[in-house]
């Protein structure tokens, strides 16, 4: 295991610590995460969020017009 010094903003810290509390985490184990899933190779990655994997081009054949008149009625 490494240490790592980061300059970060203090808003931003406060944000992570309360986030990484809520989620049972450590900050260290967020940056850690992160950073493993962006030097990740792309398969990797995609194996890593399956959900995102399985709705890669569901929206390929959609009808955006049809949505849209749907968000129009709903938020009329």
């Amino acid at each position: 295991m490494s240490k790592l010094t980061l300059s970060v903003e203090k808003t931003v810290v406060s944000h992570a610590r309360r986030y990484a509390k809520q989620h049972g985490v450590s900050v260290s184990e967020l940056v850690e995460t992160y950073l493993a899933a962006v030097v990740a190779p792309a398969d990797k990655a995609q194996r890593r969020s399956p959900i995102l994997h399985a709705l890669r081009g569901s929206l390929k054949k959609a009808d955006l017009e049809a949505y849209r008149r749907h968000l129009a009625a709903k938020y009329r």
